[in-house]
């Protein structure tokens, strides 16, 4: 698997112990482990969008906000790969994410 592979993976929900298969994607691999984001067909929610016409099964979005870690032998099988354009707008969106934890907190 690389970074920007769309994958069908098992995924455990954070509120049980349920596990479903679900599309998600490829942020990177490491040790056999696979970082992931989510993908969901709920096109109001907040991420970055996936399109039909970019292979997803219907419109989606990337959920930079979702993301978890899952071996590679919960992978069922690798469904397309994202545009770089799309990579850029995914990596984009991380590096906002992650350089709120460097600023200072506010509170009110």
């Amino acid at each position: 698997m690389r970074s920007g592979d769309v994958v069908l993976a098992r995924v455990q929900f954070t509120d049980s112990f349920e596990v479903k298969t679900r599309p998600a994607l490829v942020l990177f691999e490491e040790y056999d482990n696979l970082v992931l984001a989510g993908i969901t067909s709920n096109t109001s929610m907040k991420g970055i969008p996936l399109t039909v016409r970019e292979g997803a099964i219907r419109d989606s979005v990337i959920k930079t906000n979702y993301i978890f870690t899952v071996t590679r032998l919960m992978i069922k099988k690798k469904l397309f790969t994202i545009s770089s354009l799309r990579r850029k707008q995914v990596h984009d969106d991380l590096i906002v994410k992650l350089e709120s934890l460097i600023k200072p907190a506010t509170f009110k």
